[in-house]
């Protein structure tokens, strides 16, 4: 994408402008600074609230969320990558362990490409 790695740095911190770009949230709540420790509450459309936790927060470069349901743990790591001059490459990854990992990770993997498109698009236009 064209937009630099600032502007999506800037949507990533706007936590509650999240529901901007992506569909899967339709409440979200941040309860504290964006940095390591924060906790947020986020809703997805039918569902039942989700505390989730920042767990590694790297200004400017990326960040980490957990989220523990009973045993299972899911991990999603959000990373912008400055490539060549004038290109920014933003990167999401799951990491699901515990019962049920092997259908939750990629079912949560599954709308990455939306929500990648849409992030990207809005950064475009509000670069």
């Amino acid at each position: 994408m064209s937009a630099g790695p600032e502007r999506v740095w800037a949507l990533f911190r706007d936590v509650s402008g999240w529901k901007r770009w992506n569909a899967g949230i339709e409440q979200i709540q941040l309860e504290g600074p964006f940095a390591t420790g924060t906790w947020f509450s986020m809703t997805p459309p039918g569902q039942e609230a989700l505390r989730t936790k920042l767990v590694d927060v790297r200004e400017g470069e990326h960040f980490i969320d957990e989220t523990q349901v009973e045993e299972l743990v899911i991990r999603v790591a959000h990373r912008i990558e400055r490539k060549a001059a004038g290109v920014t490459r933003v990167v999401y990854a799951v990491d699901a362990q515990g019962p049920g990992a092997a259908e939750i990770g990629p079912a949560i993997a599954a709308d990455f490409p939306d929500v990648l498109a849409a992030l990207v698009a809005l950064a475009e236009v509000t670069s």
